[in-house]
C-alpha cells in the first residue's frame, strides 16, 4: 500500500540558488546532492520531521512551470509567527496571512517566483 508522498519537484532557474534559499531562509535540511547529468543535480531537502522531500529539479520541458503555484501547501503551527520569522530572514510574501475558518495561511515566494501556500495545521 502507498505510505507517504516521497518528494514533490520545485523547477529552478538556478539550482545554488535555490539551494540557498530553502536551507538557510526556510531551514530545509540537505539528504541528497549528486549529478543528475551534465546540466543539473538532484537535490533532495527534507522538510522538518517530514518523510516528505523536496527536489530541487527541472525536468526538461517543464522549464515553462518555473515561476508558478505549487500544487500543495506546507503546514505550519502558527502561520502568523512564522510569516514574521521568515520575512525577517527575507523571503518575499504576496500579502499577509489571511484567517479562515478552515486555519490562517499566507502565500510565499522562492528566487524562481514559484509561490507556495503557508497555512496553519
Amino acid at each position: 500500500m502507498i505510505t507517504h508522498v516521497k518528494f514533490v519537484s520545485v523547477p529552478t532557474t538556478d539550482q545554488d540558488r535555490a539551494l540557498a534559499f530553502y536551507t538557510e531562509k526556510l531551514g530545509f535540511r540537505v539528504m541528497t546532492d549528486q549529478a543528475f547529468d551534465d546540466k543539473q543535480r538532484w537535490i533532495e531537502l527534507r522538510v522538518g520531521n517530514s518523510d516528505t522531500r523536496l527536489v530541487l529539479f527541472t525536468m526538461d520541458g517543464q522549464e515553462s512551470r518555473i515561476g508558478g503555484m505549487f500544487n500543495g501547501a506546507f503546514a505550519c503551527d502558527d502561520c502568523e509567527a512564522t510569516d514574521r520569522q521568515l520575512s525577517q530572514r527575507g523571503v518575499e510574501f504576496a500579502g499577509t496571512p489571511k484567517k479562515q475558518p478552515w486555519g490562517t495561511f499566507v502565500i510565499m515566494k522562492d528566487p524562481d517566483g514559484n509561490q507556495f501556500v503557508l497555512s496553519s495545521r
